[in-house]
């Protein structure tokens, strides 16, 4: 057995890739700063481990696990890399506006990870979206150290009081939007502002036609839960031209779904989205930017595969290129400005960035059942006549060497016996020799 053999077993080069690899020890080793980590700042985790659960007496920290190990590196380093692929994006081809991102509080509300998120991003104008009061309340308080630019988006539900407590972060200098996605906020905004003396920056959800069939798209689509369709914001956006607040209407925001599969179904969303910006522009609203919420994918299994629930076909480049390309071809085709771009992605910034290490409490192992020569006499007979031909395939092949086949005829018998016991014309001690057989035959296969 080698450390190459464990990597190859679980996979950690794919899904890993770049923050987590197996040491020439055998051990996880951590790269905090993905490609450009040094090879003396990989940090072995296992040793983290020992050294946090050994007692106290011994030199450890003494604690119990379950523990939940962070690396901020990680985090800062994933901030980076998705600043700086938008904005290889935008340079590449010639786009006139810039992106920010922002934070989803309610992917991990841990005051540790949003207060790194906020330190971190502040450089290139990082920003939080809230989805609750409480989750507002804690954005309000994490944004006023970061960057004045951040935007701090406002979305679901909104009741009269977090409307107030948006329009009060408006108040202390905060880049507040209220994004609308049911019609009927629209009244308490502007009600409320006008009560509260403040001019409220206001985004609306769009329901976009654009959805897909994966686990996460449940959400998305022209049937979605969230988000307003085109009738309601051709409404929304006549109540604000007769409220003399058009000009507020600055944002348009959508979310095709979570875990987005494949680059073409994000730039016909992207490409959807950019069309209704156009219009709310032709329209007179005073646009500035598009939000194109979550889906930033990532690759659990390691596979690569659009085709995958858990995993993605693309990377980060390639993501960010095709939101770039995709908005500037709408928008000059439309001859309107670019706007800024902004995404919402959570998964895709804080998942490598912590680790869970619990202890396993017990373990199962697999012993192969001996055969002999007459039990196994004894099993070929009680066979069919189409397992008793795959047997002796099987047989054959083993002869000649025929590995590839080995495994096909194994397969084939296997299945014929679990029929026939399904089928009553097995008993139980003849499913368990096939099972030993086909057992014997893969170990054999995978010795030589």
């Amino acid at each position: 057995w080698s450390p190459e053999l464990s990597s190859d077993l679980y996979r950690i080069d794919g899904w890993g890739d770049p923050y987590f690899t197996v040491n020439s020890s055998g051990d996880i080793s951590v790269r905090p700063h993905g490609t450009d980590t040094l090879p003396h700042q990989e940090i072995d985790l296992l040793k983290v481990v020992k050294k946090a659960s050994d007692p106290i007496n011994s030199g450890g920290l003494g604690l119990q696990l379950p523990l939940v190990v962070r690396f901020p590196d990680v985090l800062k380093n994933r901030l980076e890399s998705l600043q700086s692929a938008f904005d290889y994006a935008v340079q590449s081809e010639g786009y006139e506006a810039h992106y920010q991102g922002v934070y989803p509080v309610k992917c991990n509300q841990d005051r540790f990870v949003v207060e790194d998120i906020v330190k971190f991003g502040s450089g290139f104008r990082f920003g939080l979206e809230a989805g609750s009061k409480p989750e507002l309340l804690l954005a309000m308080s994490s944004l006023c150290k970061g960057s004045s630019e951040g935007l701090l988006v406002c979305n679901g539900f909104k009741d009269a009081e977090y409307i107030s407590l948006a329009l009060v972060a408006r108040k202390l200098q905060l880049n507040t939007v209220i994004v609308l996605e049911q019609e009927e906020e629209l009244d308490l905004v502007i009600d409320i502002s006008r009560k509260m003396a403040v001019q409220p920056v206001i985004g609306l959800r769009a329901k976009l036609r654009t959805k897909h069939s994966g686990h996460f798209g449940s959400t998305s689509g022209e049937k979605g839960k969230f988000g307003l369709t085109t009738t309601q914001i051709l409404r929304v956006v006549r109540k604000l031209k007769e409220s003399g607040m058009l000009d507020c209407l600055q944002l348009l925001h959508f979310h095709i779904g979570s875990q987005i599969p494949s680059t073409e179904l994000l730039a016909d969303g992207v490409g959807e989205a950019a069309q209704v910006y156009s219009e709310l522009v032709r329209l007179g609203a005073g646009m500035k930017f598009i939000d194109i919420g979550g889906g930033l994918g990532i690759d659990y299994d390691g596979t690569k595969s659009s085709d995958s629930d858990v995993s993605v076909g693309y990377g980060l480049q390639d993501y960010a290129s095709t939101v770039v390309q995709a908005v500037r071809f709408v928008c000059d085709r439309k001859n309107v400005k670019h706007p800024v771009i902004c995404s919402e992605s959570g998964r895709a910034i804080v998942s490598h960035h912590s680790v869970l290490i619990f202890e396993a409490v017990s373990s199962t192992s697999t012993r192969s059942q001996e055969l002999s020569s007459m039990s196994l006499h004894s099993f070929v007979e009680k066979l069919n006549d189409d397992a008793r031909a795959d047997y002796r395939n099987l047989s054959a092949a083993a002869i000649r060497g025929e590995y590839d086949t080995c495994m096909l005829y194994a397969d084939q018998l296997k299945q014929r016996c679990v029929d026939q016991f399904k089928d009553g014309n097995l008993d139980i001690e003849q499913l368990a020799a096939v099972d030993a057989v086909c057992d014997f035959v893969s170990k054999a296969i995978g010795a030589s």
